[in-house]
């Protein structure tokens, strides 16, 4: 941390900045001071070296106390153990204004003390001071006694509260960062998402295109069409992402997983069963067909992909199954890699999954090639289908499995 950036946490921080606070308060022994220039106090070389050190040793421990690392040290215990020598020596042998170090050593306990510490601290102390301050001032003794226990708990309760307002102060600026972070994940994981399955599609569609237009420009011009409504829409869908409005709907994105597949040479087969699904279920497993299929159309050289919804009032249940290479490719979820990697994409879901309490399993299929299963439960309270999802170009929600190849 540069020297700019420390003065400007000092400043902000809430009650005491450092020991110097503190040292005002050593006025209070310039009556000792006094006592011992005019000769008024016996064995004035003796007193004034009690007076040196009572004050070096309580410099050390306002400064010690102001750094959480020396405060709980040893050092800085032993320097107050110190003080208290000092302190009952000097007032229990000279009293008078020498009294006052008492509440100077009460401020010297509460930059260090907290807590219950405190407490087992200031009671004995308050009574020992009162009995030693009686011998000497009568009833003095109890304002006294009174100075020494309110400036022991006035300071630890200022200092205390305001390392609770710096550890907030933190906290706070933790929280602003971790949102952004989460904020920037999302933000990558729906482009990886978007782009990924979007421009895979264009390029699928452009050498489907070259191929085509020498013996037939008309179904070549077909495919640039398609093009250019798949990249109308990303457009709109990265504008939703960045916004974080985006909720894809499974008919839709099973409409193009077939668009996709088909151009790509892949036969796809499509069977959904079991009643609507709510809005959230819809877009998650919209996410799972979006990325598998992207996955199948660029790495598995597949001939046939069969994407399956199971639809039950627990759970729904999403099967992408296709027929390719498999994990021997080289290529799992997206990302170059041996077999068993998983790239950011099936990563992504993965985490997507989690948090609304599914799963995602993705590996070598039974009978070769890859599969993707995910499994997410259905809340009824949060999960609801709409009159929208109801409505949907979906399949019939019958019981009943409806098969439907390209």
């Amino acid at each position: 941390m540069t020297d700019d950036a420390t003065k400007a946490r000092r400043r902000q921080r809430p009650g005491p900045a450092s020991g110097f606070a503190m040292l005002p308060w050593l006025l209070l022994g310039l009556g000792s001071l006094s006592n011992l220039v005019q000769g008024q106090t016996p064995n004035p070389w003796l007193g004034g070296v009690g007076l040196f050190v009572f004050n070096s040793l309580y410099i050390n421990v306002v400064f010690r106390a102001f750094h959480p690392v020396t405060r709980n040290s040893r050092g800085t215990w032993w320097s107050l153990a110190g003080m208290a020598v000092m302190t009952f020596g000097l007032g229990g042998a000279y009293g008078g204004s020498w009294l006052l170090f008492f509440p100077l050593f009460g401020l010297a306990c509460g930059t260090v003390l907290r807590g219950r510490y405190l407490a087992l601290v200031g009671a004995p102390l308050t009574v020992v001071v009162a009995v030693v301050a009686a011998l000497h001032d009568g009833w003095g003794a109890v304002a006294i006694a009174y100075g020494t226990v309110m400036s022991m708990l006035v300071t630890a309760a200022i200092l205390a509260l305001s390392e609770t307002v710096v550890e907030l102060r933190a906290t706070r600026q933790e929280l602003a960062r971790s949102a952004v972070e989460e904020e920037r994940l999302r933000f990558s994981r729906d482009l990886h998402d978007l782009l990924g399955h979007t421009l895979s599609v264009i390029v699928v569609k452009s050498e489907a295109a070259r191929r085509l237009a020498p013996r037939d420009m008309d179904a070549a011009l077909e495919q640039i069409t398609d093009i250019e409504s798949v990249g109308r829409q990303a457009l709109t869908e990265i504008r939703e992402a960045v916004t974080g409005y985006r909720d894809g709907s499974l008919s839709t994105e099973l409409d193009r997983a077939r668009s996709a597949l088909t151009a790509a040479g892949i036969e796809p087969v499509v069977r959904q069963s079991g009643p609507p699904l709510g809005p959230r279920t819809e877009a998650l497993l919209g996410w799972v067909v979006r990325e598998a299929v992207t996955n199948a159309v660029r790495h598995s050289g597949a001939t046939r992909c069969e994407i399956t919804v199971n639809g039950a009032p627990e759970q729904v249940r999403l099967v992408i199954t296709d027929d390719g290479r498999g994990v021997g490719s080289g290529t799992v979820g997206g990302a170059s890699g041996g077999t068993g990697s998983r790239g950011t994409g099936l990563k992504g879901l993965t985490e997507r999954l989690a948090v609304a309490g599914g799963s995602l399993e993705a590996g070598p299929a039974g009978r070769g090639g890859f599969q993707v299963t995910a499994v997410l439960p259905v809340d009824p309270t949060t999960d609801a289908p709409t009159a929208m999802a109801t409505a949907s170009p979906s399949p019939s929600p019958s019981p009943t499995e409806s098969e439907r190849p390209a």
